[in-house]
């Protein structure tokens, strides 16, 4: 996306092309959200990873020559191609962590996982200018991240494994620890059993209660978050007067804090299992979205009170960082809940909830649009900051009332009842009885 900005510089296209531009990604990228969790499943998620950075990274070395000489029509289809790649990528890493994450460690690979989308947003907003500005022109914006995709594809298709079980250097020790951790590994011994691989329980998914309130946090979170990125630099811009789009490093700023915000969580999560008190993982998780998605509304509704004026301009970029940077504790709440809820479908189960979620991602701004058509009257961004807090007060609400952490039935091909797997379910629906609702 840094790229692309600086690109839209370099041509007069009117603001009309200029939008079909930067939406044409998302074409692609809501159709294989689904198929890519499913492939991932059935042929592994090192190859769907693979070939899905790899032909989107050569893609990204064409676009400087598909725009001058094809035009912008042949750079929208080229994004929309580079969308459907990009879509395979988050479901198949839901996969290959499912197989690969040990139960305690769940929350902590996937947030350190996520945060490396931040990481690679914020090295290239602050150095893309530097780059266009090189003796390579404005192309080598392309170049440069073009090629370290392609670097990445093939370091990772000779390195990894979608499973433990098929990487030539794991030692028995270390896939014995993976394999045996907590429901993961009786999931995948039921699993394993089962020939020839049964059928995806589509109609079970889609009218679990559970995986509908997953759904339903997974796009209030995308309403929200992208609002913020997309809307927040107009507001400032029109209202308080200041164009943060132009100046990179303050753009990168609540990426960055967000990475960092990461690792705190992360801490603190290690940091409440270490202290000897056994913490239920329904409590971890709705504490974590808790703070993922209220602090946020917080930000936002203080956001709607802000005025004209240099020191509540500082203001608004530190409310604006800090919303956009404690959202990232969501990657310990319900960014994990696919893989607590069904580990040999998690990357199924990401594709659909993230389909939906940029569906909102897409409809926010244009019902920003219905409502803001004074860009300079404060009152009218006031409503949308408390529309934007009411989602996601909504959508952690439920996900505290009605979210829970336990594996469903549906996860495995066949389920014999037995005493000890009542007792199981017993403690794993206890555990979803988190403070946080009780209180």
């Amino acid at each position: 996306m840094p790229a692309i900005r600086t690109f839209l510089y370099e041509f007069e296209w009117n603001e009309s092309v200029k939008s079909y531009l930067l939406s044409s990604f998302f074409w692609g990228y809501v159709v294989t959200q689904v198929p890519g969790g499913y492939l991932s499943a059935i042929y592994g998620a090192k190859y769907m990873l693979f070939f899905g950075v790899l032909i989107c990274s050569c893609l990204a070395l064409l676009t400087p020559f598909c725009a001058i000489t094809g035009g912008w029509k042949t750079v929208v289809v080229l994004r929309a191609v580079q969308g459907l790649c990009q879509g395979v990528i988050f479901p198949s890493t839901h996969t290959f962590l499912s197989k690969w994450a040990p139960t305690e460690e769940r929350g902590r690979l996937v947030g350190y996982s996520y945060s490396g989308s931040q990481f690679g947003t914020v090295v290239m907003l602050s150095v893309s200018g530097y780059i266009a500005s090189s003796s390579l022109g404005w192309p080598s914006t392309f170049y440069v991240p073009g090629c370290a995709g392609i670097l990445w594809s093939f370091v990772w298709y000779f390195y990894c494994s979608s499973t433990p079980a098929e990487h030539p250097t794991i030692t028995p020790a270390e896939r014995r620890y993976i394999e045996s951790s907590g429901q993961a590994r009786r999931a995948s011994d039921v699993w394993r059993e089962v020939e020839p691989r049964p059928r995806t329980p589509w109609l079970r998914i889609l009218t679990s209660g559970p995986f509908l309130v997953l759904v339903l946090a997974h796009c209030a979170n995308n309403w929200g978050f992208w609002t913020l990125l997309t809307e927040i630099p107009t507001f400032m811009k029109s209202v308080l007067g200041m164009d943060i789009k132009s100046n990179g490093p303050l753009s990168a700023l609540p990426y960055f804090a967000m990475i960092l915000l990461t690792c705190v969580f992360i801490w603190l999560s290690d940091a409440m299992k270490q202290r000897g008190t056994i913490l239920p993982l329904g409590f971890s998780r709705k504490f974590f979205n808790t703070l993922g998605m209220w602090l946020p509304m917080l930000a936002l509704i203080g956001l709607g009170y802000i005025t004209e004026g240099e020191a509540n301009v500082r203001l608004a970029i530190a409310l604006l960082t800090l919303a956009v940077a404690t959202n990232s504790a969501t990657y310990l709440g319900f960014h994990v809940n696919h893989i607590d809820l069904a580990p040999n479908y998690a990357g199924t189960l990401m594709g659909i909830t993230n389909c939906a979620a940029n569906f909102m991602s897409i409809l926010a701004p244009l019902i920003v649009g219905l409502i803001v058509w004074d860009e300079r009257n404060p009152a009218q961004w006031r409503i949308v900051f408390f529309c934007t807090a009411f989602v996601y007060f909504m959508g952690n609400l439920l996900f505290m009332l009605l979210g829970r952490t336990s594996v469903q039935d549906w996860n495995t091909p066949t389920r014999t009842p037995t005493a000890t797997s009542a007792a199981e379910e017993r403690e794993d629906v206890a555990g979803d009885r988190s403070p946080l609702i009780e209180a």
